[in-house]
């Protein structure tokens, strides 16, 4: 028996949406049960909607503290919804490549194969197994070693160290940020086991699985890395290291984040800070200390955010790096836009600008909206939009404290930075056609 999709939802633009409002739904309902609170009260549905939005989007953004606020029920809905989330992310996302492919000429298929050495033209199933192996895999591995670290090291009860473990576990695999510390993960600050161990579990999985195969199979050769591969991974690097200097310069010193801990605690705190921008959301220091340069970096990076098909969010390093090609090619004065021999598509880079634009349009509207119904000035109203189209979860303090009508604009945000990008690409590369004919040219002025 063979599954058919309705019409309307046959298009992958159309199938995203629908899948993650119907596990938003779903998850708003099990959260409003008076079993998911602490206490003899429930949760109100402004609550239940903010919170699974940020769970199934894999935001991390939160208006109730996680560990006091939901009963062991409630926290475990929510770590279903990140996994349904990260999951269904990625594998929609592969799908949609596949599918985008499928559209493609068969020598254009070959080629794009070849060049991803990835995606098989039509092996589906294989493909999203290896997702669904590699993320299970990547979140055992990483519950194992949370879980020993705080049984061992903290004297936590076997229990409740391997509740926790878990939970961090699927959290930082997914890019999520929620944490059942009220302190995010300050009190880890100077253990280098939890610190590292975390942000290689966000590396991994905000990535790219297209990548993260690619690596496995050939990391010791990077001459023959595909393009994709390698604009990601230098891509990362750079942001990576692009971060780590701005904790350094602007957050060294400062005794309110990182200026009275001990030079390895300010270390850790470096790096850890450097990576939770590319949409992880924990925090060591407290984020509403950070001086002002720190805040409008992050928000830089939170709207850059990682690789693609994996489960970080923003518009995708890619997507930024093919801007900065098309811009040094207007400056060289290029006809085609190259990077490493290779000429990027002009559909590839008109998707770039419709992604980006779409982004920044959608983060101005954001702040915009917070602005208009809060007292919040604009640095803090700019960061909390960036934040949640980012699908981040980094605050500057506000979200528990914002109004109804902010709250649903944060739950906007989020659900369009998610679904977004993923949605517009498909849509874009679907509808790619071309026309036999061509109008007469015009110049109009620029700049």
């Amino acid at each position: 028996m063979r599954l058919t999709l309705p019409a309307a939802l046959a298009s992958p633009a159309r199938l995203l949406p629908a899948t993650f409002i119907a596990a938003i739904a779903l998850g708003t309902v099990l959260l409003m049960l008076p079993v998911s609170v602490r206490g003899t009260s429930s949760a109100d549905i402004v609550t239940a909607l903010f919170t699974a939005t940020s769970a199934v989007c894999v935001t991390g953004l939160t208006v109730v503290d996680t560990g006091t606020f939901w009963s062991p029920f409630g926290q475990l809905v929510i770590m279903l919804l990140i996994l349904v989330g990260g999951l269904g992310i990625t594998a929609l996302a592969t799908l949609i490549v596949l599918t985008v492919a499928g559209k493609l000429g068969l020598r254009t298929r070959l080629a794009a194969a070849r060049e991803t050495r990835t995606l098989a033209i039509g092996d589906v199933g294989r493909v999203l197994l290896r997702v669904g192996v590699t993320m299970l895999t990547l979140q055992v591995v990483v519950a194992v070693v949370l879980a020993l670290r705080l049984l061992v090291a903290y004297d936590a009860p076997a229990v409740e160290a391997l509740r926790e473990g878990i939970f961090h576990a699927v959290s930082a695999s997914n890019n999520a940020g929620f944490s059942l510390y009220g302190d995010s993960l300050t009190r880890f600050v100077g253990d280098p086991v939890i610190m590292l161990v975390v942000c290689a579990a966000i590396i991994i999985g905000g990535i790219g699985f297209p990548v993260l195969f690619e690596l496995a199979r050939s990391w010791r050769h990077p001459r023959s890395w595909s393009l994709h591969t390698r604009l990601t991974v230098w891509a990362t690097v750079i942001l990576l290291a692009i971060g780590l200097l701005m904790m350094v310069v602007f957050e060294w010193d400062n005794p309110d984040t990182l200026g009275d801990l001990t030079f390895s605690e300010r270390t850790l705190g470096a790096i850890f800070s450097a990576v939770q921008p590319r949409t992880a959301g924990f925090n060591v220091v407290p984020m509403n200390e950070l001086r002002q340069e720190s805040v409008l970096g992050s928000v830089v990076l939170m709207f850059i955010g990682g690789g693609s098909a994996g489960t970080a969010g923003g518009v995708k390093v890619t997507t930024i790096a093919v801007l900065l090609f098309v811009v040094r090619a207007e400056i060289r004065g290029d006809d085609d836009v190259t990077v490493a021999r290779r000429r990027i598509a002009s559909t590839t880079q008109r998707q770039a600008v419709g992604i980006t634009t779409v982004g920044i349009l959608g983060i101005g509207v954001g702040a915009i909206a917070i602005m208009g119904t809060t007292q919040i000035a604009f640095g803090p109203a700019v960061f909390e939009a960036a934040s949640a189209f980012g699908t981040v979860g980094l605050s500057l303090g506000f979200d528990a404290e914002l109004p109804v009508l902010a709250k649903l604009t944060l739950v906007v945000l989020m659900f369009i930075g998610r679904v977004g990008p993923v949605a517009a690409f498909s849509f874009l590369a679907l509808r790619t056609t071309r026309t036999r004919y061509r109008y007469p040219e015009s110049r109009p002025l620029v700049g």
